[in-house]
């Protein structure tokens, strides 16, 4: 099933403003800035720098909903040593000794920041706190939907739980990632990002490979050549590579502060109705629930305009088919 489409509301009264066009409504929606894998990649080398071989002196809560699991019970974290600090798609997992993990999903809104030793929990955003001798690494949460979490998990095996299926696009080869990307017949956009397919990937991402792959996000998986594939997965691996090790420039051993999804040096995500960097048009977007997919006509779509198709019918034959209608 592809992105949904949005019935709601009136056709906006001018889809035609001289540089750009909106594929849905020109109504403001919120930005959700949702952690993905340079992110999460970026979370767990800090962490490892920090606390790998420092001892958990305490964990304090603040938000009873962050614990989604009773047993094996969060107080038998403390005193342990970390081990070890990895990820599992879009979670990270701190590795305790003898047999002990505590899994953190950031979801959309949560993020870590590390502090001195025995930091407040005041701020209502703080959910929990990790204390080791070096600092404390707090846990908050931005909103007022608590969607973040936390698993304390007893066995390694029990780890699966957490899989979805999805392979990391980095080390998969060229057929890995074929089969993966056909297994069903999606849109470019939903296939990148179901964790059934591909690890760690999201919508900001998504967007950035497939303007370097020169793809539309509505193409069908069904419809790609060999020759196609073969340009994604390598876009897909130069694009994810390229911002780990920027991320890793930029904190240039500092802890990541300021985990966003919304980077001026984007191509095109989050970079509606500017420039396209490669070509110079207005970067184009189709707006679906709460997200937000951008890409460069010119560059992915040879000029046409991506529509909306509940749009598409209110508006009829007043649809702008190219850049050269607008």
């Amino acid at each position: 099933m592809d992105p949904p489409r949005n019935t709601q509301g009136p056709a906006p009264d001018c889809l035609r403003s001289g540089r750009h066009h909106d594929s849905l409504s020109t109504t403001p929606r919120p930005r959700v800035p949702v952690p993905e894998l340079p992110d999460i990649v970026t979370y767990v080398e800090a962490l490892g720098e920090r606390i790998v071989g420092a001892r958990l002196e305490d964990v304090r809560l603040k938000s009873p909903f962050l614990l989604r699991s009773f047993d094996p019970p969060l107080a038998g974290a403390k005193g342990r040593v970390v081990r070890e600090i990895d990820r599992i798609g879009k979670r990270i997992v701190i590795g305790l000794e003898d047999e002990l993990w505590l899994v953190i999903h950031l979801m959309i809104a949560g993020r870590f920041h590390w502090k001195p030793p025995a930091a407040k929990l005041g701020s209502k955003i703080n959910l929990a706190a990790f204390d080791f001798a070096a600092g404390t690494l707090l846990l908050t949460e931005a909103g007022s939907k608590k969607r973040a979490s936390l698993h304390v998990v007893g066995a390694r095996a029990d780890l699966d739980q957490f899989r979805r299926g999805g392979v990391d696009v980095r080390i998969a080869t060229t057929a890995e990632f074929a089969e993966r990307l056909q297994v069903e017949n999606h849109t470019l956009k939903r296939s990148l990002t179901d964790p059934r397919f591909f690890d760690g990937i999201g919508n900001a991402y998504s967007d950035e490979i497939l303007h370097a792959a020169r793809l539309s996000p509505l193409k069908l998986t069904s419809k790609l050549t060999d020759d196609e594939i073969a340009g994604l997965h390598t876009a897909a691996v130069r694009t994810l590579d390229a911002w780990i090790v920027r991320f890793r420039e930029q904190r240039s051993g500092a802890f990541p502060e300021k985990v966003t999804a919304f980077r001026p040096e984007m191509a095109v995500h989050g970079r509606f109705g500017q420039p396209c960097p490669d070509c110079g048009a207005p970067v184009q977007r189709i707006r679906y629930a709460d997200n937000e997919t951008n890409y460069c006509a010119r560059c992915q779509t040879g000029g046409r305009l991506l529509a909306d198709r509940a749009m598409s019918r209110l508006l009829r034959d007043d649809w702008p088919r190219s850049l050269d209608e607008l």
